[in-house]
């Protein structure tokens, strides 16, 4: 929150420093009182901007044009990806079959993801580190008490045995003592570690903030904000307590009658980052999806697609190119499979890595740093459609050599975790036949997979229990069958799927309700969909190749 407007203050004057400040320029970023905007404005100046004080810094700084320097850029060429000013696009300096946007346009986006990258930070992680720290903290305070227990069960053993034996027990005491240093040097090492990241997170958010109330264009718009590294907890820290093992009297081996303790152990629980949602973040249907961009991918048959950022997408089709489009539908980096087959399905990890299905090698396989890998080979199936967890598992889906069965595989790494194929009185889940089958988990941590050869789609609880099929919904406007194909969930637990040849959306909630059409769009053969972090919905369109932007929700 801006210092200026808490309530234990008032804004005064830059100028008498002690009139209290109805207007501001907002040029020179000064607070002014009614009495000296005349005296701020008398230097024959032409640029001030006096604005009244609650409108503060609503006036844009615009880069300067490299071509016209006396001119600043109000425009962005999306061909190009650079600014450029009016003069620009009126003269012949610049392609004019180029399309161009307005650079208010990009600044408003770019200031939208700021704010929602700060609530995440502000409202799930930073708690969540919170939290971590508040557990180590309680762990060291109780420290003293458990030791003296430990203690004060050593000096019960010391009263039966005899006077003797008092030096081998003062040892031990000092053994006690050097274990509970080791102890607590541990876990006042991983607190420390914790209270670091957390330092690290609030200078991030003290920057994000900064930018918030920046109104520098070049600034904003070329700010790249990323949680993935907060978003990956730390491991917890488990340091068991030793035990004292009393033995019997035995005057043979006086330090043997005293006992021994256990040695100090320390394992790591990995963590995983759910993230809390937001109280308020109820959104609602809108009455009229309205479509927000179109990005032409250049692909014939544009079959998957798959948000790297709210700013980027990655998309393939039925040859061996994966490519990487922003929002402005400038080609960012194409990918080639390395098998040279076709990458039917794609995904991005918590970390920005590409994910495909190779259904030539029959592999899965991960790019990172240009990079391609292998992950997973399959004998006897052929994984078709992927997607990754919330938990950062990989859910496949895949069919037989024959053609007669399918089923879905959690993978945790290349380690297989469950099996999901047939139902509670073992009947399959779903046709067994080689039909796309798009795979989605939900934010209940649901199932949902877009059975084509069904026409259905089919749920199942995260223990791979059925919850309901889905098949269609009556309507006289849609005389075709169901033909599901792409599939998606978003921050609502809605489940959003694509229907193929009713040229339409269906939209269901998270126990199988159909909700409403997305049939307004004048969406053609609609395939793969994805959703980004503010449930903006991207549709392939299989034929035309492009990807649309539909905002749904409000």
């Amino acid at each position: 929150m801006d210092s200026d407007y808490s309530a234990q203050d008032v804004v005064r004057c830059d100028l008498c420093k002690t009139a209290i400040a109805q207007s501001y320029c907002d040029f020179c970023h000064v607070n002014l009182c009614k009495p000296c905007i005349g005296e701020h404005i008398s230097d024959e100046y032409d640029k001030h901007k006096i604005v009244p004080i609650h409108k503060r810094k609503s006036t844009l700084i615009y880069p300067k044009c490299g071509t016209h320097p006396n001119k600043t850029c109000e425009y962005q060429c999306k061909d190009c990806n650079i600014s450029i000013c009016f003069d620009c696009l009126a003269s012949k300096h610049h392609n004019k079959e180029h399309e161009f946007i307005k650079l208010k346009e990009v600044f408003n986006a770019k200031k939208k993801h700021i704010q929602r990258v700060t609530e995440e930070l502000e409202k799930s992680f930073l708690p969540a580190y919170e939290d971590m720290a508040n557990d180590l903290e309680m762990q060291i305070a109780s420290l003293n008490g458990e030791y003296k227990k430990l203690t004060a069960e050593l000096s019960k053993q010391r009263e039966e045995i005899q006077r003797e034996v008092d030096n081998a027990i003062e040892q031990m005491e000092k053994e006690i003592d050097e274990i509970k240093v080791k102890h607590r040097t541990i876990l006042q090492k991983h607190l420390d570690e914790i209270k670091q990241l957390q330092s690290h997170m609030l200078q991030t958010l003290y920057a994000l903030n900064k930018m918030e109330e920046s109104n520098e264009v070049s600034a904003i718009i070329n700010y790249s904000c990323k949680t993935e590294e907060f978003s990956k907890l730390p491991p917890r820290v488990i340091v068991s307590m030793p035990k004292f093992i009393p033995n019997q009297m035995n005057t043979d081996a006086i330090c043997s009658l005293i006992g021994k303790l256990s040695p100090l152990s320390t394992t790591m629980e990995n963590r995983v980052f759910t993230g809390k949602k937001p109280s308020n973040s109820v959104r609602e249907l809108l009455d009229e999806p309205e479509v927000h961009k179109t990005i032409k991918t250049g692909h014939k048959y544009l079959h998957s697609v798959t948000c790297f950022s709210d700013e980027e997408i990655w998309t393939s089709e039925q040859t061996a190119k994966i490519k990487c489009f922003n929002i402005q539908s400038v080609l960012q980096k194409t990918i080639q499979t390395k098998s040279k087959g076709i990458p039917w399905d794609i995904a991005v990890d918590r970390t920005g890595v590409l994910l495909y299905c190779d259904l030539k090698t029959r592999t899965l396989y991960k790019v990172k740093n240009d990079q391609t890998e292998e992950i997973i080979t399959l004998q006897g199936w052929t994984p078709i459609n992927l997607c990754v967890t919330f938990s950062g598992d990989l859910l496949v889906t895949m069919y037989s050599d024959d053609k007669t069965q399918s089923k879905v595989l959690r993978y945790s790494g290349s380690t297989v975790k469950q099996t999901i194929q047939f139902d509670d009185e073992g009947q399959p889940l779903y046709s067994g036949n080689s039909s796309i089958k798009y795979i989605s988990e939900n934010r209940n941590l649901d199932n949902c997979v877009a059975d084509y050869g069904a026409g259905a789609v089919v749920v199942v609880n995260q223990a791979g229990k059925l919850r309901f099929r889905y098949t269609g919904h009556p309507s006289p406007t849609k005389s075709k069958s169901f033909e599901p194909r792409g599939i998606t969930t978003d921050s609502q637990c809605r489940i959003l799927t694509s229907d193929f040849n009713n040229h339409c959306i269906h939209i269901l909630d998270a126990d199988g309700q159909f909700l409403r059409y997305i049939d307004n769009c004048d969406l053609r053969k609609p395939f793969g969909l994805c959703v980004d972090s503010d449930d903006n919905l991207f549709v392939c369109e299989y034929y035309k190749g492009n990807v649309q932007k539909i905002r749904y929700s409000k």
